[in-house]
């Protein structure tokens, strides 16, 4: 029995889990390969990196909105600038827009090449914005394997029904604001692309820290954790957590309430790999990263 426990003490993003299901050895170009079944390709780029987290050594995944070269969404709410070695068609120049924007550089090391180039992109088809339903189409058209679809309708139906509930409308009107945009699209696909090509038979996962504090979104101020997130942990241990930050975002709430069995703390098993997938925050006492352990 291959088990993947997700070891989330500082919460977990759709990003934190990529990169630290590539940090524990699951296959980056595998996954680009795996993506481009979706035909949206020209929408994105994929990129990672290792970086020094507070001093752990971590892989930061990030999805490059082609249309919009000038933001990167990465979806949390610090400004980590880093340079990049970008794999794809072009070297794009990243900032993450976000919500507190404290330039925190303390123990950031990229290694790796620095100076990535901006170049401006046709502007065209921008969805910003699917639909639930649009989603949906995308996951049933593409040639992915069952399991993959399967899990990616899953996790995509639990942020769905969140967001129906908050907003008081059905399923099937939802749009989505932050996961609509290809970065979660990306994120919540890959994810089930990387755990289906590891071969996991077990999925678990510690209580899930939430943080403290207020965040701008959409709609305006909210509290930490948003509505969508705190909807979509239902029936999930969460974690009280003094930090001030989001620190579990809708995406990376959702992979885990679909997808671990179990809440818990690390189980009896043999280990077999461990990775880091580092966040887009920086803290001062503990680094923002997602630990997966993988074992038999």
């Amino acid at each position: 029995m291959k088990t993947l426990y997700f070891d989330c003490f500082s919460g977990i993003s759709g990003d934190m889990v990529i990169g630290a299901l590539i940090d524990a050895g699951a296959d980056p170009n595998r996954l680009i390969e795996e993506l481009k079944k979706l035909q949206i390709e020209d929408e994105y780029e994929l990129n990672w990196k290792k970086i020094v987290k507070n001093g752990i050594t971590s892989t930061k995944f990030d999805v490059v909105l082609l249309n919009n070269p000038i933001h990167v969404h990465s979806h949390s709410d610090q400004d980590d600038h880093s340079h990049d070695h970008v794999h794809g068609h072009d070297h794009h120049h990243e900032h993450s827009h976000d919500h507190e924007h404290s330039h925190s550089h303390d123990h950031e090391h990229s290694h790796g090449h620095e100076n990535s180039h901006s170049h401006d992109h046709e502007h065209h088809h921008h969805h910003d914005h699917r639909a639930y339903k649009d989603i949906v189409k995308l996951i049933e058209g593409a040639g992915l394997d069952d399991s993959v679809k399967e899990t990616a309708l899953k996790i995509f139906k639990r942020i769905g029904e969140a967001e129906g509930l908050i907003h008081g409308i059905p399923l099937e009107k939802v749009h989505f604001h932050e996961v609509g945009a290809v970065d979660s699209i990306i994120d919540i696909i890959g994810a089930a692309i990387l755990i289906h090509q590891l071969d996991i038979d077990v999925i678990k996962s510690s209580p899930i820290p939430v943080g403290t504090g207020r965040i701008h979104i959409d709609h305006g101020i909210y509290p930490v954790p948003a509505p969508a997130t705190l909807e979509i942990l239902k029936g999930v241990p969460i974690d009280q957590s003094d930090i001030k930050a989001e620190l579990t975002t809708p995406t990376g709430a959702a992979i885990v309430a679909v997808l671990a069995e179990e809440f818990c703390p690390i189980p009896s098993m043999r280990i077999k790999s461990i990775g880091y997938g580092a966040g887009t925050k920086t803290f001062k006492n503990h680094p923002n990263v997602l630990r997966v352990i993988i074992g038999e």
